[in-house]
């Protein structure tokens, strides 16, 4: 467990960055710093590894103090992951994620080994591993950050908006190996975003900070959906947080329907709708079963029929879902 006990960051200025900042970060799970330009949510990151140092109040990390250990030594045990990677240009891909092995002693052949199969892990093909950074996609070079940042299997993860210079695909695939690697390895990640639904698609936990370094509220995201703590937070988690609240709620039984003529498939894979032409409409979102409410919604309401198509786990069509059923879902 990570805990902040009335921290402060005060600069020679005099601008106060944080602002006694009082949270407990829970171990072996996600929690989210959210909130708008001049928070401090990067400054309260940045504290936890000591590349800021605090003004006053303790830090402390399974009951002991930060700053009891050496800087260096703490930082090479726990895990740092910047936007746009801030991969070594000189280095190959490989060697990138060997690093922190490489400097708490690991030998050569170990160092290569382990980061050969963490380049796996954050699913990066193993042919890419002689590369420089520069020869990789902007959402490759994020998942070397990734295996670099786990390397030495730290305990906790640092995040500072490591999805954020990539494209909204790239962004929603990041974010679904972040979670299916959450799942594998409980680590304790704590994750900065200036995105509420990044916030409340990754965490377990949400710290929305105020201007001026402030705690507003701290909760699990269905709980800061449903409730936030005053005006501030209302008005940064949006006037479509019930829509937002849906991620949350997972219908038992959401009845499909048969895959309807209308639907072409190849190989049992949704390709679009007919509509008479010889060109097809696009398919829309879809979703799977046991996905939220939300997800059901999308798909219904991205779909040119109105029919949201269920896929399982290889993507292939198994029903479909219409207004009438999801309209009936929400009513319970």
């Amino acid at each position: 467990m990570i805990e902040f006990e009335d921290v402060t960051k005060r600069y020679p200025d005099g601008t106060v960055a944080v602002d006694k900042l009082s949270l407990r970060i829970p171990s072996n799970q996600i929690t989210v710093f959210v909130g708008p330009s001049g928070c401090g949510k990067t400054t309260s990151l940045r504290m936890i590894n000591r590349t800021i140092e605090r003004t006053s109040g303790t830090i402390s990390i399974d009951g002991d103090d930060i700053n009891g250990k050496d800087a260096v030594t703490l930082r090479r045990g726990i895990g740092y992951v910047i936007q746009n990677a801030g991969l070594f240009p000189h280095k190959t891909v490989v060697e990138n994620v060997a690093t922190v092995p490489k400097l708490i002693g690991w030998d050569k052949r170990k160092a290569h080994s382990t980061a050969m199969e963490l380049l796996e892990r954050v699913g990066l093909d193993v042919k890419l591993a002689e590369r420089y950074p520069a020869q990789l996609s902007g959402g490759q070079q994020q998942r070397v950050g990734v295996a670099r940042a786990l390397a030495a299997d730290p305990a906790i993860m640092l995040m500072d908006e490591p999805f954020s210079a990539v494209d909204p695909i790239v962004r929603h695939q990041l974010q679904e190996e972040l979670l299916r690697l959450q799942r594998d390895i409980g680590k304790t990640i704590v994750f900065v975003t200036h995105d509420i639904d990044e916030a409340i698609k990754l965490g377990d936990n949400v710290a929305v900070l105020r201007v001026g370094g402030k705690l507003a509220q701290f909760a699990p995201p269905a709980e800061l959906l449903a409730n936030p703590a005053d005006e501030f937070v209302r008005g940064f988690v949006g006037q479509d947080r019930g829509y937002r609240a849906l991620t949350f709620v997972h219908p038992e039984a959401l009845p499909v329907k048969p895959l309807p003529d209308e639907l072409a498939l190849q190989d049992g894979v949704p390709l679009g709708w007919r509509n008479g032409s010889e060109e097809l409409l696009p398919v829309g979102s879809v979703f799977k079963r046991g996905d939220s409410l939300r997800a059901a919604l999308d798909a219904v309401l991205t779909s040119p029929t109105g029919c949201g198509v269920c896929v399982d786990d290889n993507g292939k069509a198994v029903g479909v879902i219409d207004q009438a059923t999801v309209a009936e879902a929400l009513r319970s």
